[in-house]
């Protein structure tokens, strides 16, 4: 691990906590002007992810920042006039398109790779990138079928080809249409100036520690390296050089950076109050969630039903800059059903009853039904409050 120079400040616990609210885009007025794409570029990275319950994940992320944009607009805001592209950076994600040079790094490392011990025919990849450039934007069905029957995710030839290429950066994901990859050059899909591999190693790094860390403000090695999913001697080699500053935190037990300019002016200004998807950056790393928030949660989506402790999509309730609670939703026609509730005391009543009804109107619901609250002596102010 790295040496640590000396802190430049020492941060409470509070300090720390009220710096990655803001950083995040939870504390303060939301920038309405910068809109969808405000939000992207401000987070660096916006995670994909397949479960759809109010909303698929990467709508949820300004919808807890902006409060109720249209989805259309969400989508439109991401996939239109070539603003944004789909990467592996956190886990698949949306990113900026003026950072396509900042991952000329995973690219290259990508090409000298072995193929995932799967041998192409001979000639796959070539007619994929030949039928791109003839046709134009494509699905891996467009293509020929995304599955065959066979090994390795049961991926036909064309998707493997048309997946390797996206990995290497010959092909880049311009959108999703019906939560399928549409695929088309990256000779085309980004610009001039922007398609190069140009930058070392070195110099990705820098930037994409300096990003991870002006995204969460403050955060610890493998906070700052997780945002991007760098290792731990990548942050190290680059670290010193990258503009954050070293600081210590109250109650952390492992060095710290800071944002410079996080550390400039003391984080005022109101406080969201909403659901936020289990993939949101805020808490998407868990140890990060306990050290801020002092919150433990984790996604249950992929633990058997019988083992669930908060239910399948359970969504944390952020107010007042803390997790008061967490609601496992579904619906039903035009009914928000929250199946379990749990919440952190009567003080956490008011904030779920008006995160709950939010985000009904949000995703058109006229409705919320509460199911199961885990402190039953809450129930019915809940149910009066959401009525």
């Amino acid at each position: 691990m790295t040496s640590v120079p000396p802190p430049t400040a020492e941060l409470s616990a509070d300090e720390a906590r009220r710096i990655a609210l803001r950083a995040q885009g939870f504390l303060g007025a939301p920038d309405r002007r910068g809109g969808v794409r405000g939000v992207l570029r401000h987070l660096g990275a916006v995670q994909l992810d397949t479960i759809s319950v109010l909303a698929r994940s990467h709508e949820l992320i300004p919808y807890a920042r902006l409060g109720a944009v249209g989805r259309k607009t969400v989508e439109d805001a991401y996939w239109t006039e070539g603003h944004s592209f789909e990467y592996w950076s956190h886990a698949a994600c949306i990113l900026p398109v003026e950072e396509w040079p900042h991952f000329a790094f995973r690219r290259r490392s990508y090409r000298a790779r072995p193929h995932w011990g799967h041998d192409l025919p001979d000639g796959a990849y070539d007619t994929v990138i030949k039928q791109l450039r003839a046709e134009g934007p494509l699905t891996a069905t467009e293509l020929g079928g995304a599955k065959n029957g066979g090994e390795w995710w049961d991926w036909s030839e064309s998707k493997v080809a048309v997946e390797r290429a996206l990995m290497y950066g010959e092909v880049v994901c311009t959108e999703r249409r019906s939560w399928k990859r549409v695929y088309d050059l990256a000779e085309r899909a980004i610009p001039d100036d922007l398609l190069h591999d140009e930058l070392g190693d070195t110099e990705c790094l820098r930037r994409l520690v300096r990003l991870a860390g002006e995204s969460l403000g403050v955060g610890t090695r493998a906070d700052i390296a997780d945002y991007h999913r760098l290792k731990g001697e990548q942050f190290d080699a680059v670290v010193a050089d990258s503009g954050l500053v070293p600081v210590t935190v109250e109650g952390w037990s492992k060095p710290a950076w800071a944002d410079p300019q996080a550390l400039a002016s003391e984080p005022r200004g109101r406080h969201r109050t909403t659901l936020l998807s289990p993939f949101d950056s805020l808490i998407w790393e868990r140890a990060r969630t306990e050290r801020i928030f002092g919150f433990s949660h984790r996604l249950e989506a992929y633990v058997p039903k019988p083992k669930r402790v908060y239910g399948y999509f359970a969504m944390p309730l952020l107010s007042g800059g803390k997790l008061l609670g967490r609601v496992d939703p579904a619906r039903e026609g035009t009914t928000l059903v929250a199946r379990q509730v749990s919440l952190d005391g009567a003080k956490a009543v008011a904030p779920m009853a008006q995160a709950l009804r939010e985000a009904a109107q949000w995703v058109g619901c006229d409705a919320v039904r509460i199911e199961r609250v885990d402190r039953a002596e809450l129930t019915a102010d809940l149910v009066k409050a959401v009525s």
